[in-house]
């Protein structure tokens, strides 16, 4: 009795197991199934979201648009509904599928006008597609079907110009999925994270035991979840014949063990893979320079690699389960990240690209890091917290300084070389003023010297004399304090100038050289002009500069025609507003091609005295303020030089009213 207790356990126990072991590779495969389902899914929105972007600008083209749409929800048949809205959503065209009723029909659009709109605002805030919550619209003919709006904000010339929505049918999405090679026998339908059914395609149930599995697809702005269903039998796995019982326990018996030691080595290689793996994770961690921290939803600390206890000098014991504030904070900004957490903590995502910060060591020094935070989510798809990277920037900090640094001593380098270059035009222009100063002063000794009573004619020709004597005595000082000014080293505060005050500073330096090479200048300046925002002393010697150049490229004996022309204006085309252009032309022999290769090459030069600092220096200045240099051939000969320049923001321009 006792052994045949023992058999019917043991073959009770046999049929368990083998049921559980089926039930188990069902339930595998459907999980499977359904996360490879929940990719193509993802696919279907990711290649619909790229052709919907590819499509022609609406702006431009309306017809073009409406065709390329047509012809896009002939093909998806997914999609029942494509339109473009203005920035503020209102309705600027649509196009509605061919194979059914327009679904909006019965109520209209604007019943859905709130889920669209907040898919825009979070499409325009993470500067990407973004998608709404389903909702259901009904049709005509008393049915109706659950829809999902996608929105893509379409930019032109990095400002907003329209919305693009698209309007997604559940039914036809699950539909599209029928002849996949995951979905064959499945029962497929979107659900809400309560298991509300939304939408779902219905087969004949085969069987009175149902295997289910959900996938969760985190959409931008949204989430549903994808649920398959698979209807079986129960298995039958008893005995038919009783002779054959002992040998079926005994085979049972067999198998059982080898699968209890099957799964046995599955589950001690799984250990031995995760153990592996976790070794793996800490060893990269631990090798990591990049400071690595974890937070929980309150704030408390729940992880750090060594690489940021390094960083800010605390052991781990001390940093694990710390809450706000942190020991790192420097006290001056408690006040200052408290709130910027607090505002975390409520759910306000960081910039991806990061942002920076000021941390403190525990000996109190204080260092600059950048800070690339994203929420934690857990295996269930719920943030469980914070994860945050952290970056040591005080090396990057100190390189940048000595970059500045190199630059203004290349700056006041060039302005030295320029000064020394125009020595010995001073030195011409000088002569001139100091002769006549001489001159009238020996005359006016002679006058003083005749003898005789001073007479009103005499009296005249002196006060002549001392007036002339003063007017050359300013003309020398002037030319002497326009190269003290161009020398002088000054602050390099950018601030709104206007393009005249910018040539009236540099002209009296121009116009030396101008006369001693015989070349005339010729200025020419838009009416209306708005300020530039630069560093005019940085400005002034590339226009100089340019200038220089240009005189010089026509002291040549085949040049007839020296002119030297300096223009002022608007950017023709796009950006007009907002950039103004200075030309800077000559009539001279022209830069042959093997220069133009190196023209702007750093000690690159064709002079016998240049140091190769002019021209690199003065493209580095422009593209410093956000500008561009560029070279052309002048017409009928000679070089033009072209740079632009920012238009001072209309808060940072003078107001010139009375």
């Amino acid at each position: 009795m006792a052994l045949v207790l023992l058999v019917v356990v043991l073959l009770a126990m046999l049929i368990w197991l083998a049921g559980r072991y089926e039930v188990s590779q069902i339930q595998n495969r459907l999980e499977r199934d359904a996360a490879d389902v929940a990719a193509d899914v993802r696919a279907v929105f990711m290649r619909n979201s790229q052709s919907l972007q590819a499509l022609p600008d609406g702006q431009a083209n309306a017809a073009a648009w409406s065709a390329e749409a047509a012809a896009m929800l002939r093909q998806r048949r997914e999609l029942v509904r494509i339109e473009r809205r203005d920035p503020a959503l209102r309705l600027l065209a649509q196009v509605d599928t061919p194979f059914r009723a327009p679904v909006f029909d019965r109520l209209g659009r604007d019943v859905a006008q709130a889920e669209f709109a907040q898919a825009c605002t979070t499409a325009r805030r993470h500067n990407g597609a973004a998608y709404a919550s389903s909702y259901f619209a009904p049709s005509m003919d008393g049915l109706g079907v659950e829809v999902m709006d996608l929105c893509i904000p379409l930019e032109t010339g990095g400002r907003l110009g329209a919305y693009l929505v698209a309007t997604y049918s559940l039914h036809e999405v699950l539909g599209n999925l029928a002849t996949g090679p995951h979905t064959r026998g499945y029962e497929m339908a979107f659900t809400e994270g309560d298991g509300t059914r939304l939408a779902m395609r219905v087969l004949p149930r085969r069987g009175n035991r149902v295997f289910t599995a959900q996938h969760l697809l985190d959409l931008p702005g949204t989430n549903l979840v994808l649920r398959l269903d698979s209807w079986r039998g129960t298995p039958d796995l008893f005995p038919n014949v009783l002779t054959a019982l002992v040998a079926a326990m005994s085979l049972a018996l067999l198998s059982v063990m080898a699968l209890l030691g099957k799964d046995a080595r599955r589950r001690l290689k799984a250990e031995r893979d995760l153990a592996d793996a976790l070794a793996f994770r800490k060893a990269m961690e631990d090798s990591l320079v990049t400071g690595l921290r974890a937070r929980d939803l309150q704030g408390r600390i729940t992880y750090v690699n060594p690489a940021f206890c390094l960083m800010v000098g605390f052991r781990f014991e001390e940093l694990l389960g710390h809450g706000i504030p942190a020991p790192y904070w420097p006290p001056e900004f408690v006040g200052e990240y408290q709130q910027r957490q607090a505002i975390r903590m409520a759910g306000n995502l960081p910039p991806r690209e990061g942002y920076e910060s000021v941390f403190m060591r525990k000996d109190g020094t204080r260092f600059p890091v950048l800070i690339i935070e994203a929420p934690l989510i857990n295996a269930q798809g719920q943030q469980a917290g914070w994860m945050s990277a952290f970056l040591d920037i005080s090396e990057q900090r100190r390189i940048e300084e000595l970059s500045r640094t190199s630059q203004d001593r290349l700056q006041a380098t060039a302005r030295l070389a320029t000064v020394g270059e125009m020595a010995s035009l001073l030195s011409h222009e000088l002569n001139q003023p100091l002769a006549a100063i001489s001159s009238y002063a020996t005359g006016s000794l002679n006058l003083l010297q005749q003898d005789g009573d001073v007479g009103p004619g005499l009296r005249a020709d002196m006060a002549l004399a001392m007036q002339r004597i003063a007017q050359q005595a300013e003309r020398a000082g002037k030319v002497i304090k326009s190269v003290h000014d161009f020398v002088r080293r000054r602050d390099q505060a950018r601030a709104p100038i206007a393009p005249q005050a910018l040539l009236d500073d540099i002209f009296p330096l121009i116009n030396l050289q101008a006369r001693k090479l015989s070349v005339r200048v010729q200025i020419e300046l838009e009416p209306d002009l708005p300020p530039v925002i630069c560093d005019g002393t940085m400005v002034e010697q590339v226009l100089l500069n340019l200038a220089r150049n240009a005189m010089q490229a026509m002291d040549h004996g085949a040049v007839v025609d020296r002119l030297l022309r300096i223009q002022v204006g608007r950017v023709r085309g796009a950006g007009a507003e907002r950039w103004i252009e200075f030309r800077v032309s000559d009539l001279g022999v022209g830069i042959a091609p093997e220069v133009q290769q190196q023209l702007f090459t750093p000690f690159f030069t064709t002079k016998d005295e240049g140091m190769g600092l002019g021209l690199s220096l003065c493209r580095t200045v422009v593209e410093q303020h956000g500008g561009a240099m560029v070279f052309e051939p002048n017409q009928p000969q000679g070089t033009l030089f072209r740079f632009t320049l920012p238009v001072a923001p209309a808060q940072h321009q003078p107001d010139l009213s009375d």
